[in-house]
């Protein structure tokens, strides 16, 4: 998180420094860098209280009903993970898609929403369903909703402040503090310049860098949860071999869903172009670890 405001900061900086004139003529207040943090950090905030309805309504979801036989199966499963977790009953919401896929969103245990594909409901026995709906227990537990929420807007920020900083450079012409400033002035501009150009991609590999993180260990907690861990590596074969992408989950939620709904090749290959560009880890990889904790419950079974 620190990380972001530094960015945020670097972006408006460049602004003060080259267009403002920062340093020279008597200016000593970065404006332009107190201006992207506020502006940051307000739209983290708004997005804090009100981003989990904004992906509801962007995905088009709607309340589980009780009377529907398959969505009562999921509100019982929600409530035996309520129970496990020790959590307040989250909000259940159902996307008509075919999809299989799901996610956890909200602000906070007693603001948070679980959400579901008809396609998961569909696709998953009870078992896997358990699975699945502990690994977003487990997101909500570990407040990793509030994280990816606020990331999520962190990452709009940088954009649209590169966005202007690049129409700035081009249609600005030269402000007060382009003057020639040294070979030292000459590099920063190169610096800031290619900061503006990367920022979007920076900033998205680094919300990527902490949804893979938060991925693995809402597993583990999830396998926790249910003491199945088979359960969910069953559920993450199955939504693996899902072909279709997830059309109602846009790209600015993809990083919340428990299985990349774009079905982006990236994220299931390995090396260093996917730990840049993935959004989720290897699905094989999780599966893997998820089986080692199988195996690792069996023989504390057997061992008592």
């Amino acid at each position: 998180m620190l990380g972001f405001v530094l960015f945020l900061g670097l972006l408006g900086f460049g602004f003060d420094y080259f267009y403002l004139g920062l340093f020279e003529d008597g200016l000593y207040f970065p404006l332009g860098t107190i201006v992207a943090i506020i502006f940051g950090s307000g739209m983290a905030v708004n997005s804090y209280f009100n981003g989990a309805k904004s992906v509801l309504s962007s995905t088009g979801a709607v309340p589980a009903d009780p009377g529907n036989p398959s969505d009562r199966v999921l509100l019982n499963v929600v409530d035996e993970m309520t129970i496990a977790s020790g959590l307040p009953k989250p909000q259940v919401y159902i996307i008509n898609d075919e999809d299989p896929n799901a996610f956890a969103t909200g602000r906070d245990p007693e603001h948070s929403y679980i959400v579901v594909t008809q396609g998961l409901l569909d696709t998953l026995n009870r078992d896997e369903l358990q699975g699945v709906i502990a690994h977003e227990m487990s997101h909500v537990r570990n407040f990793d909703i509030r994280l990816m929420t606020v990331v999520a807007a962190f990452v709009g920020s940088i954009v649209l402040l590169s966005d202007l900083g690049r129409r700035s450079v081009r249609f600005g012409g030269s402000g007060r503090g382009s003057r020639s400033k040294g070979s030292a002035g000459g590099i920063l501009l190169i610096l800031w310049l290619i900061g503006i150009i990367l920022a979007p991609f920076i900033a998205q590999m680094m919300a990527m860098l902490v949804s893979r993180r938060r991925e693995y260990l809402a597993d583990a907690s999830g396998a926790e949860l249910t003491r199945n861990p088979l359960g969910l590596a069953s559920a993450l074969r199955k939504l693996e071999s899902a072909s279709a992408p997830t059309a109602s989950i846009k790209r600015g939620s993809a990083h919340l869903c428990i299985v990349d709904p774009l079905a982006r090749n990236i994220n299931s290959k390995e090396g260093f172009a996917a730990e840049l560009f993935g959004t989720h880890p290897p699905t094989e990889k999780r599966i893997l670890a998820l089986n080692a904790m199988a195996y690792q419950y069996k023989g504390a079974t057997t061992s008592a």
